[in-house]
Parts: C-alpha cells; sequence; structure tokens
C-alpha cells in the first residue's frame, strides 16, 4: 500500500513536471515515513532547493494518505496517516493470510532448469545450489501467478559413461553394486581415473565402449540404464528431504535424437561454418566459435542444449527459460542465446549463474574422491539439531521430525541468504546455530509468536488503531507492507537471497518490538491490536521461508 502511495506521488508530480526524476526514500533516520531528496530536482528545475518545496508540497496535500510534510536538510519529508493505513495493511494479511502477495494466475509459461547431478556419482555438496536456487525460484514464480515447469536435465550421456561401463567390465562385482550402488560405481569411477593416468589405453577403452552405447549396443544400453534407474532412486532420497521436485526427468541422452533436425535448421538457415573441420556456429567476434560439431564428428553439450531448447518450447510453450548453472558456464548460455537469436527465434533465456560451494575455501572434485555427500552432511546436521533439541527442550515428542526440519532449513537458508553470483563456504556449525542470520534463528522466531498466540484468538473488531502510530509499531508493518515488493524484486533479479535477507530484518524488527511491547497486555483491546500484528508478521515469515523451500515449525 505504501508503494501505492509511492506511485500516486509520482504521478501527481510528473503531472506537472514531465521530464523529472522523482526518487522517494523510505528514510533510515528521522521520524518521517517517506522522502524525496531534491538536489539534483533543483538543479534541473534551475529552482533553489526551498522554491522546489514551495512547488511540491501543495500538491503532494492533495493526496489523502498525507498526514503532513515538512522540509529538512535538503529533503521533502512526507509524514503519512498512519493509522488507517496500518489497520488497512494488517487487514489484507489478515484476510489473505499466506495467499498475501500473490497474483492471479497468468498465462505465461516458465521452464527452470535446475540440479542436473551426473548419473553414477554421488549427490554431492556442490549440486547444492543449483538444486534450491532454482527450486526456490520455481516457487517464487508460481506465487506469482506463472505456469513452471521444473527440469532436472540429468547428466547421462557422453564418453564418462563409456568410461564407466568400462570399469565395471573390468573390475565390476554384481554383489557389491547391489549391495550399495552409488557409492560402488563411484569408487570405479575413480579408480578409473586413476588408472588412466598410467594405461593410456584405458581412454581408447571408454571411447569404443561410448560408441557401443551411441550404437544402441543392447548389452551396453541395459547396463546404462540399470546405472541410470539406480542413480535416480538414491538422488530421489535427498530431493524428498529437500522437499524437491520436478515436472521432467529427461536427461541428455533423451535428446539424442533430437539434434540432426537443428543441425539441419543451423545449415538450411546459412549459419554453419566448417572452422579446422569442426562445424561451428560464429556468434560475438570477440568469443570464440560455437562449437555444433566436433571435427571427429561428435556432438557437444552446445549442441543437445539447443535440442532440449526446442523440444521445450514445443513442450511447454515458455515464455522465459532459466538456466540454474555456475558461473563456469557463462560463455556457453551466452552462446546459446545468441544462436538462437541468430536463428530468429529470439527466446527469453536467462543463465542464472552462481558461485561455488567451498569447504575449508577448496574446491571439490569428484574426480579424485573428494567431494563431499549431501546427504552425509544433512545427516550429520540432523544429529546436532537433535543434540540441541534435547538440550533446550528435552520433552518435545517428535524430536527427529524437529530435527530433520532445523537441519534442512538450516542447510537450504545458508545458501539462499547469500547472492548467489558469490562463492560460499560451507561450514555446518554456523549455519546450524539458533540465533545470528540463519534459518533456525527464523524457525525460532515462528515458533515464538506460535508460542503467543496459541491460547489467544484475534477479535478483529476489538482493536485500538490509534496504537499503530507509535514508531515501534508503524516500523514493522512498514516492512509487512513490502513483503509483495520484495517477492516482485526477487524475480526481476532472479535472487531468493532478496527474500531470505528480508526475513532476517522482519525477523529482527519482531523480536526488537517483543522485547520492548508487552504483547499480552491486561487491556483487551491493547492485547488484540498487539496479536494482530505479530499474527502478520507470522503469516509473512512463513510464507517467505516456504518461498525458500524450508519448513516452518510449531514447536522447537
Amino acid at each position: 500500500m505504501i508503494e501505492q502511495i509511492k506511485l500516486n506521488i509520482k504521478e501527481i508530480l510528473k503531472s506537472k513536471y514531465e521530464n523529472i526524476d522523482i526518487v522517494i526514500e523510505v528514510p533510515k533516520r528521522g521520524d518521517a515515513d517517506l522522502a524525496i531528496p531534491l538536489f539534483v530536482i533543483s538543479r534541473n528545475l534551475n529552482l533553489k532547493i526551498n522554491e522546489v518545496y514551495d512547488e511540491f508540497q501543495p500538491l503532494i496535500k492533495t493526496l489523502n494518505e498525507i498526514k503532513d510534510i515538512k522540509f529538512l536538510n535538503g529533503f521533502l519529508n512526507i509524514y503519512l496517516k498512519r493509522v488507517d493505513l496500518s489497520f488497512n495493511i494488517l487487514n489484507e494479511i489478515y484476510v489473505k493470510k499466506d495467499s498475501y502477495g500473490s497474483l492471479p494466475k497468468n498465462d505465461k509459461n516458465v521452464v527452470i532448469d535446475y540440479s542436473s547431478p551426473n548419473i553414477a556419482k554421488h549427490f554431492t555438496v556442490g549440486h547444492l545450489r543449483s538444486t534450491v536456487i532454482g527450486n526456490s525460484l520455481k516457487l517464487i514464480y508460481e506465487k506469482l501467478g506463472y505456469n513452471v515447469f521444473g527440469i532436472n536435465h540429468l547428466g547421462d550421456w557422453g564418453t564418462q559413461f563409456g568410461k564407466m561401463i568400462a570399469a565395471y567390465k573390468k573390475w565390476g562385482n554384481q554383489e557389491l553394486l547391489e549391495n550399495n550402488p552409488i557409492e560402488y560405481l563411484h569408487s570405479l569411477y575413480v579408480r578409473f581415473h586413476e588408472a588412466e593416468k598410467e594405461d593410456k589405453t584405458l581412454e581408447d577403452l571408454g571411447r569404443h565402449e561410448f560408441l557401443l552405447l551411441e550404437q544402441n549396443n543392447p548389452d551396453s544400453i541395459k547396463l546404462w540404464q540399470y546405472f541410470r534407474e539406480i542413480s535416480l532412486n538414491e538422488f530421489m532420497k535427498t530431493y524428498n528431504l529437500l522437499n524437491v521436485n520436478f515436472d521432467s526427468y529427461d536427461g541428455e541422452a533423451f535428446y539424442n535424437d533430437k539434434m540432426d533436425s537443428v543441425v539441419k535448421e543451423l545449415e538450411d538457415k546459412k549459419l554453419l561454418h566448417l572452422d579446422e573441420g569442426a562445424k561451428v556456429v560464429y556468434t560475438d567476434p570477440n568469443d570464440p566459435p560455437a562449437i555444433i560439431i566436433r571435427s571427429d564428428g561428435a556432438t557437444l553439450y552446445q549442441t543437445r542444449d539447443l535440442a532440449a531448447l526446442f523440444y521445450r518450447y514445443k513442450t511447454y510453450n515458455f515464455d522465459r527459460v532459466l538456466y540454474v548453472v555456475g558461473n563456469e558456464q557463462k560463455m556457453h548460455f551466452k552462446q546459446l542465446k545468441e544462436i538462437t537469436n541468430l536463428m530468429g527465434y529470439n527466446f527469453d533465456i536467462r543463465h542464472i549463474n552462481f558461485g561455488l560451494v567451498l569447504i575449508d575455501g577448496k574446491k571439490m572434485s569428484s574426480r579424485g574422491g573428494k567431494a563431499v555427500k549431501l546427504m552425509d552432511v544433512i545427516k550429520e546436521a540432523i544429529a546436532d539439531a537433535k543434540s540441541a533439541i534435547i538440550e533446550k527442550n528435552p520433552n518435545l515428542s517428535n524430536k527427529d521430525e524437529v530435527a530433520r526440519k532445523i537441519a534442512v532449513g538450516a542447510i537450504i537458508f545458508n545458501d539462499l541468504k547469500n547472492d548467489r553470483t558469490l562463492n560460499i563456504d560451507f561450514n555446518l556449525e554456523s549455519m546450524i546455530k539458533f540465533e545470528g542470520q540463519t534459518g533456525p534463528y527464523l524457525q525460532y522466531s515462528i515458533v515464538r509468536i506460535i508460542s503467543i498466540l496459541k491460547n489467544h484468538k484475534i477479535e478483529i473488531n476489538k482493536i485500538d488503531k490509534n496504537i499503530y502510530e507509535k514508531d515501534d509499531y508503524f516500523n514493522l508493518i512498514k516492512i509487512l507492507d513490502d513483503f509483495p515488493n520484495i517477492i516482485k524484486r526477487s524475480i526481476n533479479n532472479d535472487s531468493p537471497s532478496i527474500i531470505a535477507k528480508y526475513l532476517l530484518d522482519l525477523a529482527a524488527l519482531f523480536n526488537s518490538f517483543y522485547g520492548k511491547v508487552k504483547v499480552l497486555d491486561e487491556d483487551l483491546m491493547i492485547r488484540n491490536t498487539n496479536l494482530l500484528l505479530i499474527n502478520s508478521v507470522l503469516t509473512v515469515l512463513k510464507e517467505g521461508l516456504r518461498l525458500l523451500g524450508i519448513d516452518y515449525l510449531e514447536e522447537m
């Protein structure tokens, strides 16, 4: 609602001063609710600052929501009619509940490609970022009315699977495979990679096995399908813990028979050129050519991603497609967009890039066997959370379920609170804490509010709206009012961290309020007034966590 007031102010000023840029701030200091800096405007209008104020003030005062306007230190300070505005904000949240901030269903389709681990390998901490960023974006887009399709583009094709088959044929043991499939396949992968360094014939053997796979050799296909099935079964255990789901698990192999038509279209449109034996597309002159067919006739990721893109367009009729993939693939997705533009499609393609997850400041490597399994980390986090629960609340009945939600929430929030483009360090001890910028801190804030509201019914017709004029109340109401705008900003920037940081600010402001105000006042009117406010905080905290893919708790 305050956002609308800002728009109304701009509109009324623009009606007289068309060519000036009006900036309206929410002051961090002072007692004004809104402020317009006048320095730049005064230069543009060639007027003194106090003259600008004299011209603006009567125009803004015509708006019903404005209580007063004052001039101070070069700013036009605006004071709102807080009482009715506050009640209207809180009443909207009270009525809409978890649909507060939602937009009506629209006809726009969004495809999000995220997670995408390689089969026959562990689901590591390194896969976490794509998974949780993509899942959160899916939830946020749905909140804003989009039709969203989540794609898990599994890494299930390529020379590495020839090597995996070669390793299994050379050293494989059926019983060990069945006992612990991923662990065993991963050990074979590491073993083959190490042996390759000493025996160069192994690389040719891996290529030969992949050639058999490409030629649909029945034995090779059967083995590959088994590796894929057992891998996906293992991945699902992690996805279920993270509460992440997808609409499609079609991986790279699915697009094998769909690449020829893409190559033909590129040829028909005179976009393919021979470059040192390879077939390439020239995009930006400052970039290397995009290789479509290697000199040996093999296809690449770019070929497969083009085939996948056109298949998804035909299947989902998307208006926008997001690829949640690391920073190191910037060139790949830049060229994917440029190639499709040259083909005349002009798709809205967005590379949602992110930094690495570091352990003790170092990058992980699956080839060297040093990658940290995400499931192991989650189990450790659950154990740590359970120990903390036993210490804080030994009589809690459902300790295991609470510990799971705390642990998973802590891991997800630790990722999403950070700017996605930066590297993050994975430190389990710090992320599981119940204070500071953590998921458990937000979950605890929710538990605190639920415990207050537990035995009290809000009687919305028995409140004293005038109390909301006080700064401690109105500051909290202003941040609640900003929630719908925060959701939109997170989509405009493709960044769940905007919501995560907002929730930390909201929780901190609530806990400060709780420390100053006696919420359960003996006076019924004051008590109801307070309960309506903290119930609104509860609604927004719960919905904000949901948009990050994190469960809330009722007790902990």
